[in-house]
């Protein structure tokens, strides 16, 4: 059995907050430096640069990638050999996000109620999603969210008889829906399978894989490199100005499900995916 004590959660959590918001991950950056060079649209071109400057002065001048730096989502792979020690995880987690909210300069956009709306002024409390795994380690990935890109995600409840194409069909459906109000480029996560709210989480961890990375699954690997061919001929492209880069990618999660049932959730991310892994 290993110890961790709660504060090493506190201070990787709050490191992990500011280091979203101010950096991209080396996969995301590629993407948008390759998504420069094969854009042919003039407008859209001059857009993939000038994300690319942001990128580069953001993490130059330690400022957010983005104005809107999220609600922090928070994932935890709990070893089963673990023991955390000095007080309550989701205390520890929510205080984390609240350092690094506020050392790092971010933007508090968390509201106490969703009707009355009042800041809570520290970003918290933080969306986390617990999963307990083999092993002697917690792996913590933080994904800031913002809403431009979030208000634009689907469920889509289809039957079985819908199959393959109405999959596809769905994810389409939402993209094009979204337009230009999820900030594109943007990232397709997708989850597939098991109940109304598990795709939903699905589609929001699949966000967090990297975006050169295929699924393992043969045909899932295929229906993303069609969907992300599919969606990027909308011409919906960067900014949502026209362009061939409407997406950076599509990833997608599957998991078993009922037989009377095809749950399909969208989750798009616009082109600052944040998202930061760190293994204690």
């Amino acid at each position: 059995m290993r110890t961790i004590h709660v504060e090493e959660i506190v201070t990787k959590i709050k490191e992990m907050c500011i280091e979203a918001n101010y950096y991209l991950t080396e996969d995301m950056k590629e993407a948008l430096k390759h998504s420069v060079k094969e854009e042919e649209a003039p407008i859209g071109k001059q857009i993939l640069g000038q994300l690319e400057d942001n990128l580069e002065i953001a993490a130059k001048d330690k400022i957010p990638i983005c104005q809107d730096t999220g609600m922090a989502v928070i994932f935890l792979e709990i070893g089963q050999d673990v023991h955390i020690e000095g007080g309550v995880l989701t205390d520890a987690v929510n205080e984390g996000v609240r350092q690094g909210y506020r050392e790092g300069f971010l933007r508090k956009s968390v509201v106490s109620d969703p009707i009355f709306r009042e800041n809570t002024k520290d970003n918290t409390p933080a969306v986390i999603h617990y999963d307990i795994v083999e092993g002697d380690q917690i792996k913590i990935t933080v994904a800031p969210k913002g809403f431009g890109s979030e208000n634009m995600s689907r469920i889509f409840m289809l039957k079985p008889a819908d199959g393959m194409e109405g999959v596809k069909d769905a994810i389409l459906t939402a993209v094009k829906d979204a337009g230009p109000n999820a900030c594109p480029p943007m990232v397709v996560g997708v989850g597939v399978g098991g109940t109304f709210e598990k795709c939903a989480l699905l589609a929001k961890k699949a966000l967090t894989r990297p975006i050169n990375q295929c699924s393992s699954v043969s045909y899932v690997c295929d229906m993303e490199k069609e969907l992300l061919d599919k969606i990027n001929r909308t011409g919906i492209g960067p900014g949502g100005l026209g362009g061939s880069t409407t997406a950076l990618a599509v990833n997608i999660e599957t998991y078993p499900t009922h037989i009377a049932g095809l749950p399909v959730a969208v989750n798009i991310c616009c082109h600052v995916n944040r998202h930061c892994v760190r293994i204690l």
